[in-house]
C-alpha cells in the first residue's frame, strides 16, 4: 500500500509541476533573496558614507584618487538606486547595455562640465527626478524605445556627473584621472551586476503580480521621490 500510494503522490506532482508546494515555496524563497539583495544594496550607501575612502577630503594622489572614485557612487543613494537601475532596465533589450554605458560615459562629461565651472540648471532635482523615471520606467509592463532610454540615461548621467565633480574640484591631474576611472569602473560594475543579477532573477523568479524588477522599481522609483521631495523642500 504504501508504494501504491508513493506512485500516486509521485505522478501528482509531476501532472501538476505548477502547484508543488515545493516549487512554489522555492520560487517565494528565491524572490525574497533577489528583493534583499537589491534592497540591501540601496541600503548599503548610508553606511558607506561614514567609511568613505579619502573622508570626503579632495585626493591628493592617484591612489586616493582612485579609491575616491571607487567609493563615490555608492555613497549617494540616489547615484547608486539610478546605477542600478539602468543596468535593469537594459534587461530584454537589443543591445540594453548601451544604456548604462552612455549613462556612465555622460558622467564623465558631467564631471567636467562642473571642473569648467559651468552650472546646470537644478542639479538636485534632475538627479532625483531622473531615479523616479527610471525607477517607474522599470515598474510599468512595457519600456519605451532603447535609444530613446539611452538618451534620457544619458541626460540624466550629465547631471549626475556634475554632482561627483563636487568632490574633485581642486585636485591636480593625476588624482583627476585617477577618480575618473575608479567612479567608471564602480558604476559600470555595479550596471553590469544589475543586469545579470536581474536577468537571472527573471528567468527563475517570475513574481506575481510583479516581477522583481518591477519590485525593484517600485523601490528605486520611492528612493527618488523621498530625494525629490527634500531638493524641492530645500
Amino acid at each position: 500500500m504504501s508504494h501504491v500510494k508513493s506512485a500516486k503522490l509521485v505522478h501528482s506532482v509531476s501532472a501538476h509541476p505548477g502547484r508543488s508546494p515545493f516549487l512554489k515555496h522555492r520560487q517565494g524563497l528565491g524572490l525574497g533573496i533577489v528583493i534583499l539583495v537589491i534592497a540591501g544594496l540601496l541600503c548599503a550607501a548610508p553606511e558607506a558614507i561614514a567609511h568613505h575612502p579619502t573622508g570626503g577630503q579632495v585626493p591628493a594622489n592617484f591612489i586616493t584618487g582612485f579609491l575616491s572614485g571607487l567609493g563615490h557612487p555608492v555613497v549617494g543613494l540616489d547615484h547608486l538606486a539610478f546605477v542600478i537601475a539602468s543596468g535593469l532596465v537594459a534587461i530584454g533589450l537589443t543591445q540594453g547595455l548601451l544604456i548604462p554605458t552612455g549613462f556612465i560615459v555622460a558622467t564623465l562629461a558631467g564631471t567636467g562640465i562642473h571642473l569648467l565651472s559651468i552650472d546646470l540648471p537644478s542639479p538636485e532635482i534632475v538627479i532625483s527626478f531622473s531615479v523616479v523615471a527610471f525607477g517607474a520606467i522599470l515598474a510599468i509592463p512595457t519600456k519605451p524605445n532603447g535609444l530613446v532610454l539611452t538618451v534620457i540615461a544619458a541626460i540624466a548621467g550629465l547631471f549626475h556627473g556634475f554632482a561627483y565633480g563636487e568632490s574633485i574640484i581642486g585636485a591636480e591631474m593625476s588624482p583627476l584621472i585617477a577618480y575618473l576611472l575608479g567612479f567608471f569602473i564602480m558604476q559600470y560594475g555595479i550596471a553590469l551586476f544589475a543586469f545579470v543579477g536581474g536577468k537571472w532573477a527573471l528567468q527563475n523568479f517570475s513574481g506575481k503580480p510583479f516581477s522583481p524588477t518591477q519590485l525593484a522599481g517600485l523601490a528605486i522609483s520611492a528612493i527618488g521621490v523621498v530625494f525629490l521631495t527634500s531638493a524641492v523642500i530645500s
